[in-house]
């Protein structure tokens, strides 16, 4: 992949899983507290990293679960810091895991889709889940 050279590359997961006490759809949140925002998990690649591998590493590092990645889902494309960044991301199952929290990432939540939209700090990752939603079986949103 190519770009500027300043170009911060990273990847991410919209995760979602069938909810353990009623088989609802769930989306999985993450929270930062160097940012005190709500997001996807996402976060930078490894040099040589390719963009799916750095998403599976980020979800698995940022939420303690394993996943299946499912279909491509929008970049994203802002600058911070002066620079800009770009973050590939991918729909994906949650299989198995357990979080624990960390310096990164302080709380996760499992919420429906509307409480999960509601929650996001970033329109962009609002988006990102309009899509997942549509992505998906449409009998899935319920």
């Amino acid at each position: 992949m190519s770009g500027p050279p300043d170009l911060i590359r990273a990847a991410g997961c919209v995760l979602w899983r069938r909810s353990p006490a009623t088989g609802a759809l769930e989306i999985c949140l993450v929270h930062r507290p160097k940012y005190d925002d709500w997001s996807h998990p996402k976060g930078k690649l490894k040099p040589g990293e390719d963009a799916l591998s750095g998403a599976v590493r980020e979800v698995a590092e940022e939420t303690g679960h394993q996943c299946v990645p499912g279909p491509r889902l929008p970049t994203a494309r802002y600058r911070t810091g002066g620079r800009p960044k770009e973050v590939r991301y991918w729909a994906a199952e949650a299989t198995h895991g357990h979080f624990t929290p960390n310096r990164e990432v302080d709380r996760l939540r499992w919420l429906p889709p509307a409480e999960a939209r509601a929650r996001l700090t970033q329109p962009r990752d609002r988006e990102l889940l309009d899509t997942l939603l549509t992505t998906l079986h449409p009998a899935d949103e319920t």
